[in-house]
């Protein structure tokens, strides 16, 4: 009853990133009843169940994520809900239990409609094409259905409840957080892309493709070598922890020298948001230079493509946006009271706007550099 309190409460963003959480919810929960109704046709012995099941990792991965970055987003975005909270006696972590308990509820009514469907599939329903994914014929053990859909709120609902900080300070007040980047997160990042590219440019040399056991990759995408694929991991993970401290280093060289209120502006906003703003679109920067490889390869190598691969990237791809869209709404939200100062003061609209493009820009410009190069380190160790 008290979520259903809280939903009588809820605008149109609230009610959209709660269906979207059970929406996802719901396809993570297809894709693990898939992976038991095919264990269920298969004979005893076959290791393709525990392949499938490894292949809903990614879309579960994605969902926590998501709902880890909406869940943050709750105490800035609704100030006056956690207040409300809090004057009617609720701690710090009491508050962040209640959050998470409402994403672990919504990934729990998006699980329970695909039980659902599945169970009426099964009743000789669906056609001879779906029996095999659906286990139809063969009895289903009640728990292991229950077992597996229970992972989804359980993962959703603790990521959340870790995203939520716990400060001294009353949930939702406004604390500074820090901007800068010390030296650790910035030589980190940039080892692990010299090291990862010097291990590709190994693995790319003449003759080595003779070396070693090939790697073969799944969704159709061919074979790599062990070096290839580890350089470009490294890579891959240097520039996604790379792309905050590049979003700083581009507020600052945008508010380099004498600038116009204009460079001043947007170049200031980007260095205080970097930080906050690094994380989701090095997730979704890096799923989009991954998506882009697949398709290129599939594209050049016929009867390649793989149609579950496909859906999953589709998931993946789209609560690596919805985080990134959640994120610029915490930080609209708390730049909120930022601009209307300066609205007082009388600085023009057109002012703002152009602010906005231009860090926009900045940010896109970014981005290109980082998703550019994890897709050329990708697309290079294919063959």
């Amino acid at each position: 009853m008290f979520y259903l309190r809280l939903a009588r409460g809820y605008r149109v963003p609230d009610l959209g990133r709660w269906l979207l959480t059970a929406l996802a919810s719901a396809v993570v929960a297809a894709f693990l009843l898939r992976s038991l109704g095919r264990a269920l046709s298969d004979p005893l012995g076959d290791t393709g169940a525990l392949v499938r099941l490894l292949w809903c990792l990614p879309p579960l991965a994605a969902v926590a994520w998501f709902a880890a970055v909406a869940a943050r987003s709750v105490p800035a975005r609704r100030p006056e809900r956690i207040a409300g909270l809090t004057a009617a006696g609720a701690g710090s972590r009491r508050i962040r239990t209640l959050i998470a308990g409402e994403i672990a509820l919504a990934c729990a009514l998006g699980s329970l409609l695909t039980l659902l469907l599945f169970l009426v599939l099964r009743n000789d329903i669906a056609g001879p094409s779906l029996a095999p994914d659906l286990g139809m014929g063969v009895p289903l053990p009640a728990a292991a259905p229950v077992t597996l859909l229970a992972l989804v709120p359980l993962t959703a609902g603790i990521a959340a409840a870790c995203a939520v900080p716990v400060p001294d300070a009353l949930p939702g007040s406004r604390t500074p957080s820090p901007s800068g980047f010390g030296a650790w997160r910035i030589a980190l990042p940039i080892g692990l892309v010299v090291i990862g590219a010097a291990l590709e440019l190994i693995a790319l040399r003449p003759g080595a493709a003779a070396d070693g056991r090939p790697i073969h990759l799944p969704a159709g995408l061919g074979t790599t070598s062990t070096a290839a694929l580890g350089g470009w991991a490294a890579s891959a993970l240097g520039l996604a922890l790379l792309t905050g401290p590049l979003l700083a280093w581009t507020g600052r060289l945008l508010a380099l020298g004498r600038p116009t209120p204009l460079r001043l502006l947007a170049g200031r906003g980007l260095t205080a948001q970097a930080r906050r703003l690094g994380p989701p679109l090095a997730v979704l920067t890096l799923v989009v230079a991954l998506v882009l490889t697949t398709i290129r390869y599939w594209i050049g190598t016929p009867d390649s493509a793989d149609a579950l691969p496909a859906v999953e990237a589709c998931l993946v791809l789209g609560c690596a946006a919805a985080a990134v869209v959640s994120r610029l709404a915490e930080v609209r939200t708390d730049r909120r009271e930022v601009t209307d100062a300066l609205l007082r003061l009388g600085t023009a609209p057109r002012l703002l706007f152009g602010a906005v493009a231009l860090r926009t820009l900045a940010v896109g410009t970014t981005l290109l550099l980082t998703g550019g190069a994890t897709a050329a380190l990708a697309a290079a160790g294919l063959r």
